[in-house]
């Protein structure tokens, strides 16, 4: 049976189902326990060339155990909700807690660090899309694509999707905690020119309320005019320059920076960042704040993976790096406190600057500006950064020629210190905020 709000279960079902395991754990002679407990349902249309190409619907439930017997932990999920299925699992994480060695750092947080007061962050919109409405908004997307120009003469396709989700955490300390969420996109690729001419392109945008997603015109809109511009690109010459990462690669050097922050990578001794607390990692115009309570935002939580609470903190000021990314079990492993990050960073924005892309273009006066990166040639053990990339040349702060098949290379260490401004045109799309970026040189690797 299916809830009104589009669940199986309601939230106040899946809270009883974890009261129920924790209880059964218990009994069953688990020192402690903690579990998630989720269900999800949306649906995704595609068009390709007006037709429609794909409609999928998805609906998924799951429930992961994790049991401690003393400093040994054992881990089961079922997707079965069943009070047999559940006891079937409780038993199968006990059954390898008992074969698995002891970890001193192994276990639940300390009770006083758990999340007690947890209201609503309003993430919860949903879109009641149907089918027929969905592919004719998908149409609406493409043809806007091609209506740019006449240049533009095929598809990857349109796409309109939904997500519905919501979850429960819970452990032996008197936690329980978790929200329902949604999550709605558009996006649009297209392909401009002709034979070897050929340039693909796309654009996209997600939002928690339907409502404020840009109209389907703009999504398509953008994603042929970027197509449009990057037909006649050309190979440029090695070379030493400036270079802008766009606004949406710019996120990706921020998730850089939190692999190599993350108590993982540290205790492990592979990040090129370990033993920097305290010191000067970026630019002195970077500042990065995590804002895990910010309404209606992506990566938001009054709690972690563990259940600890969150809270607001300045990560990076003035450059300086004032805390890593760290769960219960990475802290203990490295003999510090847990940061409320088990499951990742929460909500990270670096503070803008004044200039809008435009600006920064002239600021940079000639370099490049990067739209598109391909592949992962990144080694976070020694930061050395190579990847492939394409984009625009630009002389006298003002794009002059498109340009693809070249490689950027360098190292985080310097590309972080060596940013000279950040751009205000950050996209609210995602759980990391980030103007476009200007790094003051970089390696191009051409012909």
């Amino acid at each position: 049976m299916t809830s009104s709000s589009g669940f199986s279960c309601t939230q106040s079902r899946l809270q009883e189902i974890a009261a129920d395991i924790l209880k059964t754990a218990r009994k069953r002679g688990a020192s402690a326990c903690e579990l998630d407990i989720s269900e999800s349902f949306g649906q995704s249309v595609s068009v390709r060339m007006g037709t429609v190409d794909t409609i999928e619907y998805n609906r998924d439930k799951g429930v992961e155990i994790t049991v401690y017997l003393g400093q040994r932990r054992g881990q089961a999920s079922t997707s079965d909700f069943s009070r047999a299925a559940l006891k079937s699992a409780v038993d199968a994480a006990l059954s390898i807690a008992r074969f698995t060695a002891p970890d001193p750092c192994s276990g639940l947080a300390d009770k006083a660090l758990m999340a007690r007061e947890c209201p609503g962050l309003d993430l919860f919109h949903p879109w009641d899309i149907g089918v027929d409405d969905a592919i004719a908004l998908a149409r609406r997307c493409e043809a806007a694509a091609f209506a740019v120009d006449r240049s533009i003469r095929n598809s990857e396709g349109a796409n309109v999707s939904t997500h519905h989700a919501h979850f429960v955490s819970a452990n032996s300390l008197d936690f329980m905690g978790g929200f329902t969420s949604s999550r709605h996109g558009l996006s649009c690729a297209v392909i401009a020119g002709e034979g070897d001419a050929m340039q693909r392109e796309y654009w996209y945008d997600a939002r928690r309320d339907a409502a404020e997603l840009p109209s389907a015109e703009d999504v398509g809109r953008i994603a042929g005019e970027r197509a449009l511009a990057r037909l006649g690109a050309k190979k440029i010459r090695t070379r030493q320059t400036p270079v802008i990462f766009e606004a949406p690669l710019a996120v990706g050097l921020v998730g850089n920076f939190v692999q190599a922050a993350s108590g993982g990578a540290l205790y492990r001794r592979s990040s090129f960042l370990l033993d920097t607390l305290g010191q000067q990692v970026f630019s002195p115009v970077i500042h990065i704040s995590e804002r895990p309570h910010l309404k209606k935002s992506f990566g938001v939580s009054w709690f972690d993976g563990d259940g600890v609470a969150t809270r607001d903190r300045e990560v990076v000021i003035d450059g300086v790096l004032q805390g890593y990314f760290l769960s219960t079990y990475s802290a203990r492993k490295l003999g510090l406190q847990t940061t409320g990050n088990a499951g990742g960073s929460h909500n990270l924005r670096v503070r803008p600057g004044e200039d809008d892309l435009g600006a920064l273009l002239r600021k940079m006066d000639k370099g490049l500006l990067i739209t598109e990166l391909l592949g992962h040639g990144i080694n976070y053990v020694t930061g050395d950064y190579s990847r492939g990339a394409a984009g625009f040349w630009v002389e006298k702060g003002k794009i002059k020629y498109p340009v693809q098949e070249i490689t950027i290379a360098g190292n985080l260490r310097d590309m972080f210190r060596n940013i000279v401004a950040v751009g205000n045109d950050a996209l609210p799309r995602g759980a990391k905020h980030c103007g476009s970026i200007l790094i003051e040189s970089m390696k191009i690797a051409g012909r």
